[in-house]
């Protein structure tokens, strides 16, 4: 058990907390760069978000600086502590990979702070690292045992076979997984990801977060993965190269963006662009086992070329007065017809949601692009939605997402 971190080493982590405001990122820099010339432990990381923009230097920076201003009151990072849990549960982070990462904060905070960081101040910094770290580790050990107590629970990685490729609009496939070995798989909570050990022939390993848009079978799993034509390799390799019958390694699902078990108020379930694949697997799950559940499921994309699953969708709605459905094209095609193939045009507001949808009554899931989730997440609080009610998931470091 974790022992509480001394008066003394509050005080010290709070006094660094202007030079962490300060030099926050060079500090981040510097420690990922010390960490990634161990490639064991670089190849834990999933290398996308450490690019040019720096967008997991930024978080991390963001991080530290919350949880040295929050020192006296950690229930406030609760929620960041639970996603980081999970994020390391489908990483495979395991207890023998935090020495690294403490070795490689205490040298950077010394070289980026030079004689400010003094002896005191390392040793206050290594103990409020470990008291954190410990909290991670026993969260993360909570985690892999109720997965590992489950039906078709696994730890690590198991091999699955592509048993469908499927095209689900100009830029989005589909992939039906079934396990390698022929066992059951762990039944996920709906809105939950796999993360994927991926191997381009002469590339580097990819590590890659992709959602489950099926509900729970105990059976297979099944992403839907947009072709991003600029991005890092991860959904070209699958678009371009992966077929049936190949094998995908990945962990068990995992995530704290989920729909519970049992509702206990109505639901809006809003998306942009393949941010509908965690929708897709709640309403096929609302459709199957809640059907007294109010659910109003609101989808933006361009157009009907790049609608994924519109069809499958609308077949879950029809017949069931509890889901409803309607769909926003900001850039319809010459085929797409206003009331047939979509309910509006443009983006989907805030307003309209108030209008159209019990949205003061209701839990709010949010999955899309960083700048609909930034916009949505700031706009649904500033409407006076409760924060405890706005759920969402983002992929990639979500400093400014948290920030908001």
């Amino acid at each position: 058990m974790n022992q509480p971190l001394s008066p003394a080493t509050i005080a010290l982590v709070k006094a660094t907390v202007p030079a962490l405001a300060q030099h926050g990122t060079a500090i981040t820099t510097a420690m990922y760069a010390r960490l990634f010339q161990d490639e064991h432990i670089r190849a834990l990381f999933n290398q996308a978000n450490q690019g040019e923009s720096g967008a997991q230097v930024h978080a991390l920076a963001a991080a530290i600086l919350a949880y040295a201003q929050n020192i006296e009151n950690l229930a406030a990072l609760a929620p960041v502590v639970e996603r980081i849990a999970y994020k390391h549960v489908g990483y495979h982070i395991l207890p023998e990979h935090y020495p690294f990462v403490a070795n490689a904060l205490l040298a950077a905070i010394k070289e980026v702070l030079g004689d400010a960081a003094t002896d005191e101040i390392l040793a206050a910094w290594g103990e409020a690292y470990w008291f954190l770290a410990n909290i991670l580790i026993a969260r993360e050990v909570v985690l892999r045992g109720d997965i590992m107590a489950a039906e078709g629970g696994w730890n690590g990685w198991r091999e699955f076979v592509v048993a469908e490729k499927n095209r689900e609009s100009s830029l989005i496939s589909s992939f039906v997984l079934r396990p390698r070995d022929g066992g059951p798989v762990l039944r996920h909570r709906p809105g939950q990801y796999l993360t994927f050990r991926l191997q381009p022939s002469g590339r580097p390993e990819l590590k890659r977060n992709y959602s489950i848009s099926c509900a729970p079978n105990g059976e297979y799993y099944r992403i839907s993965v947009k072709r991003e034509a600029d991005g890092q390799g991860g959904s070209r390799f699958l678009h371009d190269t992966v077929e049936v019958g190949d094998v995908l390694e990945t962990t068990p699902p995992a995530g704290d963006f989920f729909l519970p078990d049992m509702p206990s108020r109505p639901v809006i379930l809003l998306s942009g662009g393949v941010g509908l694949t965690p929708m897709v697997s709640m309403v096929e799950t609302i459709a199957a086992e809640h059907r007294e559940l109010e659910a109003h499921y609101v989808h933006g994309t361009a157009s009907s070329e790049t609608h994924a699953m519109d069809a499958h969708v609308r077949a879950l709605a029809q017949g069931r007065d509890n889901i409803r459905v309607a769909t926003f094209y900001s850039d319809p095609c010459a085929g797409d017809c206003l009331g047939v193939t979509h309910e509006g045009e443009g983006y989907v507001s805030v307003e309209w949601l108030a209008a159209t949808t019990p949205l003061h009554d209701a839990d709010v899931y949010l999955c899309g692009p960083k700048p609909f989730l930034r916009s949505f997440v700031s706009g649904l609080a500033l409407a006076g939605v409760p924060a405890g009610r706005i759920h969402y998931e983002f992929f990639g470091p979500a400093d400014e997402l948290m920030a908001a």
